[in-house]
């Protein structure tokens, strides 16, 4: 399959996962049969990955528009004004099917290509995030995947020199044979010296830099395409492999270059390689695109046209320069021991060709490429409104269903995962990972970014409207309960195979509800990727993942001395209740991990009152009101508690009432509540404030020096130590990692 003149054969087009319609749509662009490697452009380009066939229609329906933003969707991450002439650079990107195949390497790889799309805007990355999805612990394959990708992102992002300070973790049997790896990075930049991949000026050399070209990865965006049928080690030729020392030397490099006049446009080699920075560049400058196949540097004797423009090479950027910059350019780039090598030109022709040994093996208009690629409106049927939740149990224990739930697979401390991350370096880290949201400077500044990732999958499955709408409300939650400002959103819309009417429906509905939140909330969503296909027919568990629009997002503190963590701060602090109870049951978690219940309705989002609510929490974070903040999410009010004392090793009476049961007023996961901490002399100035605008408060307890968590109730005490609860939340991972854990 590397031969030009190869006979394409039915079999051949269904290879290279194009439909029978398709491929008549290839020979209408060209007017003749394609040979091999325009073929497998067309087959890459045309892949989910590349040209979000399915969604794109629904895409468009997305906000993604505001006066901080700059750059929205359509270049390698979104960018928006930060103040003082600096911008923040960020993108979210999904790195799924190569990690379940190869978890190392896969994780590894999806944080350098994610860097690499933020560093290509000229943005210096100042932090890495991560969003995991796992299937069932006790799946006898998933402690392996658990320790290659936990120690796939540390390994690259440790050795890349960029802090990994926040992320997620959820576990489901639906993730058993497709497990969720998804990746964030932030960047900051100057205004006006912002990068974008539009190629122009006819003539202008064509530059490729970084490593060598390979044979890893080839076919990487196409399998990205497909759900596993079989064996998925007969697919880990198709991952690509990654290395961070070469990524640094790129980001130093190009950096430098960006400091001077030379570029026209710059685009990262990510999925599809060469092919569809090329295809990118061009399409997007309106010119077109000649590269000599022969210049393109290689690793490995005997490359093909089709290998390289089809490899997934890791390290490895196209440019375009202007005239007669070519040395300045290239004297950076070795300077850094990094290939340099012109390996083409804009032309005005409109397409994308390709000599090699002197001959043409490719010339594609590339229009039907990009702009014109297949979009389909695929049939969908809404999810079904969930049955109301019957016979709800009720909770007898307080305390020894909180020590439950601290020590279950979704709410356990994930120390274990972030303490093999390098946190801290580069020094402006702020909040580390295990709150609400990760703080970081923004170097030589007062200023700081917020950063967090959100999505709970089983809200999602259960109602995608409400859940998708609870996705983008938990991110401004988040970055609200450490004091930012929100700005905007980035997303990985992981789903299963759209042909399926039901999961189609699933996509369609939670894309209506983060579009409704982001309009309320003034929250648009600047990049994102789609990841499709994501199920597996070899797998024990579900087929299809759960419907997981994974949600990255960024704030702004104007002073990060301002910033509050969740941990509690003083003994004798009054714990005080922002936002109303309503005791909301449906697909809790301890329903689920108590009574093996994953049912009803998942908790209503109000977003006019997420919105008022999360306003006064700034506000009063900014008038220094509050000690510590932390949003009610999953687990619910007690569990929200239990979180702020293990943080602060600080204990806490709670004499509230129980208006909806023990079960409905500790445990259920109401959403747009805060527990905040308010010491007696600023109390007066925090209720006063709550009582003007109208929010709802309820004191709830106070924080005490004994290291314990009381519920005083009218039915009696309910009494958990720090020490039971420390150790169910700690123990899970260690637990579940055994010998692995060693190696945190």
């Amino acid at each position: 399959m590397t031969s030009a003149a190869s006979a394409i054969t039915p079999e051949t087009v269904a290879e290279h996962g194009l439909s029978p319609e398709e491929y008549a749509r290839v020979l209408s662009a060209l007017g003749r049969e394609p040979n091999l490697v325009e073929l497998g452009i067309f087959s890459v380009m045309w892949s989910e990955h590349c040209s979000y066939k399915s969604s794109r229609i629904h895409l468009k329906k997305l906000p993604t528009t505001g006066p901080q933003v700059i750059c929205g969707p359509g270049e390698n991450a979104g960018v928006v004004d930060i103040g003082d002439g600096q911008a923040a650079i960020f993108k979210m990107e999904s790195h799924n099917h190569p990690s379940y195949i190869e978890p190392y390497q896969g994780a590894a790889t999806g944080v350098g290509g994610i860097l690499r799309d933020v560093f290509t805007m000229g943005a210096r990355p100042i932090a890495n995030l991560n969003a995991l999805r796992f299937g069932r612990p006790d799946h006898p394959k998933m402690r392996h995947l658990i320790a290659g990708v936990v120690h796939g992102i540390g390994g690259y992002g440790n050795c890349v020199g960029v802090p990994t300070v926040g992320g997620e973790v959820n576990f489901h049997p639906a993730y058993d044979g497709n497990i969720l790896v998804n990746a964030m990075t932030v960047g900051v930049a100057d205004v006006d010296k912002i990068f974008y991949s539009a190629a122009s000026g006819i003539g202008n050399s064509i530059v490729y830099v970084g490593s060598k070209t390979g044979r890893d990865g080839i076919h990487g965006a196409t399998m990205a395409s497909a759900d596993f049928g079989g064996d998925s080690d007969e697919k880990r030729p198709t991952v690509q492999v990654g290395d961070p020392f070469t990524e640094k030397l790129l980001i130093e490099a190009c950096l430098e270059l960006m400091a001077s006049d030379a570029i026209v446009a710059i685009q990262d080699m990510g999925a599809a390689g060469l092919t569809s920075s090329a295809v990118e560049m061009a399409s997007k400058g309106g010119v077109g695109i000649e590269l000599d196949m022969n210049a393109v540097p290689q690793r490995e004797t005997g490359m093909t046209p089709y290998e390289m423009m089809l490899s997934e090479s890791q390290e490895r950027m196209l440019m375009v320069l202007k005239p007669g910059r070519e040395d300045f350019a290239e004297a950076i780039f070795r300077k850094w021991e990094l290939d340099f090598a012109v390996i083409g030109a804009v032309t005005e022709t409109g397409h994308m060709v390709l000599k090699f040994n002197g001959e043409t093996v490719c010339d594609i208009p590339l229009g039907p490429l990009a702009d014109d690629a297949p979009l389909y409106d695929r049939p969908h049927v809404p999810t079904p409104t969930p049955a109301p939740l019957a016979d709800v149990p009720e909770c007898t224990d307080i305390a020894a269903d909180l020590i439950a739930l601290m020590g279950s697979p979704d709410i356990a401390s994930r120390r274990w995962i972030w303490e093999q991350y390098d946190t801290q370096v580069g020094g402006d880290t702020v909040q580390r990972p295990g709150g609400d949201a990760a703080v970081v400077r923004v170097h030589g500044t007062q200023k700081a970014l917020a950063m967090t990732t959100d999505c709970t999958p089983r809200y999602c499955f259960a109602d995608p409207v409400m859940g998708g709408r609870q996705a983008v409300a938990e991110a401004w939650r988040n970055l609200t309960a450490v004091g930012a400002t929100p700005l905007a959103v980035t997303n990985c819309l992981n789903f299963a195979n759209p042909q399926r009417p039901e999961i189609m429906g699933q996509i369609v509905g939670a894309l209506e509800g983060m579009s409704d939140a982001c309009v309320v909330l003034d929250f648009p969503i600047v990049s994102g990727n789609v990841s499709l296909y994501n199920e597996s027919k070899a797998t024990g568990g579900g087929s299809a993942i759960l419907p997981t629009p994974a949600i990255g997002a960024i704030g702004l503190l104007k002073d990060w001395t301002r910033t509050v963590g969740i941990g509690f701060r003083n003994a004798g602090d009054v714990i005080v209740l922002v936002g109303a109870r309503k005791g909301e049951l449906g697909q809790s978690l301890w329903l689920r991990e108590l009574h093996g219940r994953e049912e009803g309705a998942p908790p209503t989002v109000d977003l006019a009152e997420t919105r008022r609510t999360g306003d006064y929490i700034r506000n009063a974070i900014e008038q220094g009101w509050i000690s510590a903040c932390h949003d009610v999410a999953d687990g619910g009010l007690a569990v929200a508690i239990a979180e702020m004392a293990l943080a602060g090793n600080i204990g806490a009476l709670i004499d509230a009432p129980a208006p909806f049961g023990l079960a409905g007023s500790f445990f259920a996961e109401d959403q747009d509540l805060y527990v905040v901490t308010v010491d007696d002399h600023a109390l007066l100035g925090f209720l006063a404030g709550a009582q003007a605008g109208g929010i709802e408060v309820e004191p709830i307890g106070r924080t005490t020096a004994g290291k314990r968590v009381i519920f005083e109730l009218d039915a009696g005490d309910h009494c958990a130590t720090l020490d039971a609860l420390r150790s169910a939340h700690e123990g899970f991972f260690p637990t579940l990692m055994g010998a692995d854990a060693a190696l945190a």
